[in-house]
């Protein structure tokens, strides 16, 4: 069962991946596109500028539960590197349960309130020609938090995998003609 979960979390991994990729991409042509028209034609867009900050606010959002899962996270790998399969599975599955889910908890119900003021007050941005509807950036905020409380539970699984696999290779003990090798 515990399998099937780690599945299903790798393939929303890889389809987090898959949006993060476009939306660099998507990132990369616009910052193209601005310098281009700033230093080549000497013209220019606020609401182009400003994409290019919602972009990176959408990818630094988003990316860290796609780090998460894929273990680009930051952490202390020069005692990390010498530690054992199952301790490292360990130390990941409490780092998951006693620093991730309650700061993403904290950030995610208390960065509502934030985005409600953005939305009732019809938030836009404060330079001419600039974005409106600031809301939709901000709204990133929360719902991105609870994305990574919903993968933290998939990295908790993925941890749990590896301690169980790696406890029961421990365990075997091959025989050959009912002899221990």
């Amino acid at each position: 069962m515990l399998d099937k979960i780690e599945i299903f979390y790798k393939k929303i991994t890889k389809a987090l991946g898959i949006l993060l990729f476009i939306i660099m991409l998507l990132m990369t042509f616009n910052v193209a596109y601005d310098a281009i028209a700033r230093y080549a034609f000497n013209t220019g867009s606020i609401a182009m500028q400003e994409m290019e900050w919602h972009l990176f606010s959408v990818l630094i959002l988003i990316g860290m539960s796609y780090a998460l899962m894929e273990e680009g996270h930051v952490r202390v790998d020069l005692l990390y590197d010498n530690w054992s399969v199952q301790k490292k599975a360990k130390i990941n599955m409490m780092g998951a349960i006693v620093f991730i889910l309650p700061l993403a908890l904290l950030i995610a119900t208390n960065s509502v309130d934030f985005v409600m003021e953005s939305y009732t007050s019809h938030e836009i941005s404060g330079d001419p020609g600039g974005l409106t509807h600031r809301w939709i950036i901000k709204a990133l905020i929360p719902a991105s938090f609870w994305l990574l409380i919903f993968m933290d539970f998939g990295y908790f699984v993925q941890n749990l995998n590896i301690y169980k696999k790696d406890k029961a290779a421990k365990m075997d003990v091959d025989y050959k003609d009912g002899e221990a090798l």
